[in-house]
C-alpha cells in the first residue's frame, strides 16, 4: 500500500506517549497501535480529526502517500 501513517513521528516531536494520546482522542491503545502500524484498512474522519486536535498537526502530518513503482508508471502513460 502507498499510504504511509506518520503518527510515531508526530508523537516523538510533541513528546506524548502513545497511551496518553490514545486517552486524548478516546481509542483504545490497540487500536491507536494497528493505526501507527499501518495494519488498518481505514479511519474515521472524526479520529482523525481528534487525532489533529490533540497533536495539533494537519492530516498530511500524519498520512503520507508514496507511488508504488506501478502506480507511477500507470499514471505517468495515461493508464490511471
Amino acid at each position: 500500500m502507498s499510504i504511509i501513517i506518520r503518527l510515531d513521528m508526530m508523537l516523538a516531536k510533541r513528546k506524548m506517549r502513545s497511551n496518553e494520546l490514545a486517552a486524548l482522542v478516546g481509542i483504545s491503545e490497540t487500536n491507536l497501535s494497528l493505526l501507527k502500524s499501518g495494519k488498518v484498512k481505514g479511519i474515521r474522519f472524526s479520529t482523525l480529526n481528534s487525532l489533529c486536535r490533540e497533536l495539533d498537526c494537519q492530516p498530511g502530518d500524519l498520512i503520507e502517500f508514496i507511488p508504488d513503482e506501478d502506480e507511477s508508471k500507470s499514471s505517468r502513460h495515461g493508464d490511471g
